[in-house]
C-alpha cells in the first residue's frame, strides 16, 4: 500500500508539487503520482514532467470535455477508480483548479483524508471559479498547508475543520530549484528584440472576455514607456481576433508577441525583465523569490496574494489603461527597493510539509 497519493492536473500544479515530489523521493517515502488530466494533452504534460526531471506519473489521464461541471465529474470518476485501487492513507492536492476540487471531493467520499497544499488563499472575488474551488477544498480537507500567516487567519475566520500548518509556499522552492535548469535549457533570450523590456501576461476570463478591459490592456501595452514582451494565451488571442484588436497589437513596434511559453523560458524572462504586468496569481508569488525579485503590477480588481502587496513586490492597479500606464511610469521612475526575502517562504516549504506528513504517519 502506498501511503500518499499525490495528484496534479495542470502545469502550475506540477511546478508547485515538484519540490514535494523531490522531498518525498529523498526520504524514500512511498507515494503514488497521478495526473488527473485537467490539461488534457497528457503527452505535453508528460514532456513537461520529464523536463523538470520528475518521475513519470503512475497513472495519467486525458479529460477533454466542454464544460467545467462535466470536467469535474469526469475527473471524480477517474480518480475514484484509482483511489479504490491504491487505497492511500492521504490524498495530497495543490491549489484551486477543477481537478483539485474533483480529487478532494472523491477522497472525501471514499473516506480518505485530504491534504491541501496552498490552503487559505482568498481573493474574495466570486467571479473567479478558482475562488469557489479553493474555499470548498479547504472546508473538506483534513490537513491544510497554509503558505503564510495571512492564509492561516483566513482559514481560522472560516472555522475550517482541518488542522492548519503554516509552511511557506512551494512555489518559492520551485523557482529556486528550477532556475538553474532554465538557464541551461532555455534559449528564449536569443529571440527577444529589446535590451530592456517589461513582461506582460493576461488570461483570466473576467479580463479577456470583457471587451472594454481587453481594449484597455491593448492600449496600455502599445503605449507603455518601455517595450513589452507579451506571450499570448490562446484564450486571449481568440478574443483579440474576435474583437479586431489582434492587428493593432501585432503591428505595434512597442510590443513583441510570443506564443505561449514553456516554464523555463518564462522563468528566464522573469529574471531579465524590468517589471511584470499580469493578472496571474502564481506569478505574483514567483516574482518574490530571492533569485528573481521583480516588481509586479496586478491587472485585476483584487488579489488572493496580499502578502506580495504588503511586502512591496506587487501593486493592484486595476484594469483601466490610465491606471496601468501611470503605475508603469511610477515604478520605472522611482528606485524600487524590494525585500531580499519572500513573504512566501525561504524555499523550505516542501521539506516542512513532508516533515509534517511523516509525523502524522508515525502517529497512525
Amino acid at each position: 500500500m502506498n501511503e500518499i497519493m499525490l495528484i496534479v492536473g495542470t502545469r502550475p500544479e506540477i511546478i508547485k508539487m515538484a519540490p514535494l515530489i523531490r522531498a518525498l523521493l529523498a526520504r524514500l517515502f512511498p507515494f503514488t503520482f497521478v495526473h488527473c488530466g485537467q490539461h488534457y494533452d497528457y503527452n505535453m504534460s508528460q514532456q513537461f514532467i520529464e523536463e523538470l526531471e520528475l518521475p513519470k506519473p503512475d497513472y495519467g489521464f486525458k479529460v477533454k470535455v466542454s464544460s467545467q461541471s462535466l470536467q469535474t465529474s469526469k475527473i471524480m470518476a477517474i480518480i475514484g477508480k484509482v483511489v479504490n485501487k491504491i487505497k492511500p492513507q492521504l490524498v495530497l492536492v495543490e491549489g484551486d483548479t477543477n481537478g483539485v476540487l474533483a480529487s478532494a471531493l472523491t477522497a472525501l467520499k471514499l473516506n480518505v483524508p485530504v491534504g491541501h497544499v496552498e490552503a487559505g488563499l482568498r481573493s474574495f472575488d466570486l467571479r473567479m471559479p478558482e475562488e469557489h474551488n479553493r474555499r470548498l477544498v479547504d472546508h473538506i480537507s483534513t490537513f491544510l498547508f497554509a503558505p503564510t500567516e495571512n492564509s492561516r487567519k483566513n482559514l481560522e475566520k472560516e472555522n475550517v475543520w482541518g488542522k492548519i500548518f503554516v509552511t511557506g509556499n512551494t512555489v518559492v522552492d520551485a523557482v529556486i530549484q528550477h532556475l538553474p535548469i532554465a538557464k541551461e535549457k532555455s534559449k528564449i533570450l536569443e529571440k527577444i528584440n529589446f535590451d530592456e523590456f517589461l513582461l506582460a501576461t493576461a488570461h483570466r476570463a473576467e479580463n479577456v472576455d470583457d471587451l472594454v478591459v481587453l481594449q484597455n490592456f491593448v492600449e496600455a501595452f502599445t503605449e507603455a514607456p518601455m517595450p513589452i514582451v507579451y506571450p499570448v494565451h490562446p484564450r486571449t488571442q481568440k478574443r483579440l481576433r474576435q474583437h479586431g484588436m489582434w492587428r493593432k497589437l501585432t503591428s505595434s513596434k512597442n510590443v513583441q508577441i510570443l506564443p505561449p511559453l514553456g516554464y523555463f523560458d518564462f522563468l528566464l524572462l522573469m529574471r531579465e525583465c524590468k517589471m511584470i504586468i499580469t493578472d496571474s496569481g502564481g506569478i505574483q508569488e514567483e516574482a518574490t523569490a530571492p533569485v528573481l525579485r521583480k516588481p509586479v503590477l496586478v491587472t485585476r480588481l483584487s488579489t488572493e496574494r496580499p502578502e506580495a502587496v504588503d511586502a512591496g513586490f506587487a501593486k493592484v492597479v486595476g484594469v483601466n489603461k490610465k491606471m496601468i500606464l501611470a503605475s508603469i511610469n511610477q515604478t520605472l521612475e522611482k528606485e524600487v527597493n524590494l525585500p531580499k526575502t519572500s513573504p512566501f517562504g525561504d524555499g523550505g516549504a516542501a521539506k516542512c510539509i513532508v516533515d509534517i506528513i511523516e509525523k502524522i504517519h508515525s502517529r497512525n
